[in-house]
C-alpha cells in the first residue's frame, strides 16, 4: 500500500481515530484498520455505521473489505448516529465501528470503535494494538490469508433504536411542548424526527435537517457558543420551550432554555443526575473532573454517591462498569446511561430533559436555577512547550492546597478550584476554573494563566 504507516501514529488518539482526508484518513488506512480490528475482536461479525460526511461511504466500504479479508462478516448499518451504533453493538452483542469525525470540520473523518455489548475501546484497551497491527498491513506485512472471506449484509436499526430511546421515560407523563432542534446538517437530522414521531404531544421543528457533510450552515460543534446562536435566536422568535443543539454524529446534545440562554453540560448533568437518582435511590453517579462542583453536591443531596473521573468516554464507561454507576455526565455534554449499555446518547438525555420539564411544570429557565451555583471560566487553552513541567511548577505554587493528579492537575483552593489538563493531540494546556462569583473567577483565571505563561 502507498500510504506511510506512520500516519497511524498521528490519527490514532486516546479514544478514537481522526484525521484529514485523504492525506491521513483514506481507503488504504481504512482497509488496514478493518484487518486489524477484525483480528483484534475475534468475533463472527462486525457492525459498521457512518455519518453523512462525503468520504464516509468509501471509507466504510474499504474498512469492510479489510474485515471480510479476515473471514469476518460485516453488518452494514448505513447512515447512523454514533449512539445508534452503540445501541446496535449492545443489543446485537457485536463489536462496531462508526465512521465519523464528530464535531470536526468537513475535511476530517475517523472511526469510533466499540466491542460487543458497546464496551469502549481506548488507547490502553485495544486502540494501540489495532494501530500497530494496521501499520503492519500498510507496510505490506499483512497477516496470513484465511480460508474464506466474510460477507456483507445490511440492517436498518433506526426504528429499534427509536423505540429504545423512548423506553427510558413515561411518554404518557409528558406535557405538550414546542421543541426546536438544530441538527447542524448532521446525523440528528435522521435520528431526531423518528424519535419524536413517538412523542405526539411534542411540536417539533428541526433546523438544518439535511444530511450534508460540508456543514453549509455552521460547524456541528455546539460546545462553541457561536454555533448555538442560530438556535438561540430561533427559540426566542418562535416561542419554543426548549432548544436542542446536536453535534455531527448526534451523540451529544446541548440545551437552550426558552429565553435563548444556553445550559452548560454541567447543569444538564446535575438535572439528569437528580432525575436518575429519583428512580435509583442511593446509586452511584459519575461526573468528570471538569464538571461544576454543583454536580457532586446535587448527587449527594439526592442521596447518590458522586464519583469523579477522568475526561473521556473510555474512562467513564470503564468506571461505570467498575462501580455499577447508573449514570455519568461530562461537561462536554456526553451523558451515559447504565441501561444504554453504559454508552452516551444525546437523544436519550433529551428524553430525560423533556420528562423533567413536564414533571416540574416550570420553564427551563426556572428549572435550571437551583443547579447553577458557581461561576465558571469555560475551557481556556494555552500553548506551552512542556505541559508536564508547567503543571509541576503550578503545583508548587499552590502546594498548600489539596491537589490530585487524576487527570492533569486539580487544585482545591476552598471557595474556588481549577484543573490544568494537557491536550492529547496538541501542545496545549486546558484550564477549567470555578469560583463563587464572576469577579473572583476572572481574578483567579488571570492569576493561574499568569503562572502558566511565565514557566
Amino acid at each position: 500500500m502507498s500510504t506511510d504507516p506512520s500516519v497511524l501514529d498521528r490519527i490514532v488518539k486516546a479514544y478514537d481515530i481522526r484525521g484529514t482526508t485523504p492525506d491521513e484518513m483514506n481507503d488504504d488506512v481504512a482497509y488496514a484498520l478493518g484487518v486489524a480490528f477484525a483480528d483484534f475482536v475475534k468475533a463472527p461479525m462486525v457492525l459498521v455505521g457512518r455519518d453523512m460526511r462525503v468520504t464516509g461511504e468509501s471509507l466504510a466500504e474499504s474498512f469492510s473489505r479489510g474485515v471480510n479479508s479476515r473471514g469476518v462478516n460485516v453488518v452494514n448499518l448505513g447512515l447512523a448516529s454514533t449512539d445508534l451504533v452503540y445501541f446496535a453493538a449492545g443489543s446485537l452483542d457485536a463489536p462496531g465501528a462508526m465512521f465519523t469525525a464528530s464535531h470536526n470540520p468537513a475535511e476530517y473523518n475517523g472511526i469510533k470503535f466499540c466491542l460487543s455489548g458497546a464496551r469502549p475501546v481506548g488507547i490502553d484497551t485495544g486502540l494501540a494494538t489495532i494501530r500497530d497491527a494496521a501499520k503492519e498491513v500498510l507496510a505490506g506485512r499483512a497477516p496470513a490469508p484465511v480460508a474464506s472471506f466474510g460477507t456483507i449484509s445490511e440492517r436498518d436499526m433506526l426504528n429499534d433504536f427509536a423505540d429504545h430511546v423512548v423506553s427510558f421515560i413515561d411518554v404518557d407523563s409528558l406535557v405538550p411542548m414546542k421543541v426546536v432542534a438544530d441538527t447542524a446538517n448532521g446525523m440528528g437530522g435522521l435520528i431526531v424526527p423518528v424519535v419524536f414521531e413517538r412523542l405526539p404531544m411534542m411540536q417539533l421543528e428541526v433546523m438544518y435537517p439535511e444530511l450534508d457533510g460540508s456543514f453549509p450552515n455552521h460547524p456541528a460543534d455546539p460546545i462553541q457558543p457561536a454555533n448555538q446562536r442560530d438556535l438561540q435566536a430561533r427559540v426566542v422568535s418562535g416561542g419554543f420551550d426548549i432548544g436542542l443543539a446536536f453535534d455531527g454524529d448526534a451523540d451529544r446534545v446541548f440545551v437552550v432554555d426558552e429565553q435563548g440562554r444556553g445550559v452548560s453540560g454541567s447543569t444538564t448533568t446535575a438535572i439528569l443526575a437528580a432525575a436518575v437518582l429519583r428512580a435509583n435511590p442511593g446509586a452511584t453517579v459519575l461526573h468528570n473532573l471538569i464538571c461544576s462542583r454543583a454536580v457532586s453536591e446535587v448527587i449527594a443531596e439526592n442521596g447518590g454517591v458522586p464519583v469523579r473521573t477522568k475526561v473521556g468516554h473510555s474512562n467513564i464507561k470503564q468506571v461505570m462498569a467498575e462501580t455499577g454507576a447508573v449514570f455519568g455526565g461530562e461537561h462536554s455534554a456526553h451523558y451515559y446511561f447504565l441501561d444504554n449499555y453504559r454508552a452516551d446518547s444525546g437523544i436519550i438525555a433529551t428524553m430525560f430533559m423533556l420528562q423533567e420539564l413536564s414533571r416540574a411544570q416550570q420553564t427551563l429557565s426556572e428549572l435550571r436555577k437551583p443547579f447553577e451555583r458557581y461561576e465558571a471560566s469555560g475551557e481556556i487553552n494555552t500553548s506551552v512547550s512542556d505541559a508536564q513541567v508547567v503543571m509541576a511548577e503550578v503545583a508548587k505554587v499552590y502546594s498548600k492546597f489539596p491537589q490530585d493528579w487524576i487527570d492533569g492537575l486539580t487544585v482545591n483552593c476552598g471557595d474556588w478550584w481549577f484543573n490544568l489538563r494537557p491536550s492529547n493531540t496538541e501542545p496545549l494546556l486546558r484550564l477549567n476554573l470555578e469560583a463563587s462569583t464572576r469577579d473572583d473567577c476572572d481574578t483567579y483565571v488571570a492569576e493561574v494563566l499568569s503562572l502558566v505563561t511565565s514557566v
